[in-house]
């Protein structure tokens, strides 16, 4: 039904369940797999949004450590996402299953939603974490935005 499963991936630990649940359904289906993670301040674990060109902007005393500590935190970051990426492709692969990966910096939805819709996916896998009210109004969701965008069919996982 499915020949391929996107699964959106971020370093929370609902993510394990989101990729469990997608490499489910590419095994069920023997679909190939796509597994992304989108490096974007709306991560709950990103280093808070900073300019790389802040020292052009605000030219302060002590900004240059600023910038410094910020830029090792964003090279921790991505590392990690790098990291989770390639172990889970790991892990698909040593169940036979056709794996590529992307991280790519971005708005999480519509990367998601712009990524989907250029690999030509038939099932995007997303976790929610349950925002609602205020949280979700401020923070937006993610999921929500993916659901409404998406190309193809969407699986939430609670």
């Amino acid at each position: 039904m499915f020949q391929k499963v996107l699964i959106a991936t971020d370093i929370s630990q609902i993510s394990d369940r989101v990729f469990e649940e997608g490499l489910s359904q590419a095994e069920q289906n023997k679909s190939r797999l796509m597994l992304i993670h989108v490096l974007s301040s709306e991560e709950d674990d990103s280093p808070l949004p900073i300019l790389p060109e802040i020292g052009d902007i605000y030219p302060a005393v002590g900004n240059d450590r600023t910038l410094e500590v910020w830029r090792e935190q964003w090279e921790a970051f991505v590392q990690k996402g790098l990291d989770i990426l390639q172990q889970r492709a790991q892990i698909a692969k040593n169940k036979d299953i056709e794996t590529e990966y992307q991280q790519i910096a971005g708005s999480s939805g519509k990367t998601i939603c712009t990524i989907a819709k250029e690999w030509q996916a038939d099932l995007i896998v997303i976790g929610r974490r349950g925002r609602s009210g205020l949280g979700e109004i401020i923070l937006g969701s993610v999921s929500n935005y993916v659901l409404h965008h998406a190309p193809c069919s969407v699986l939430i996982v609670q």
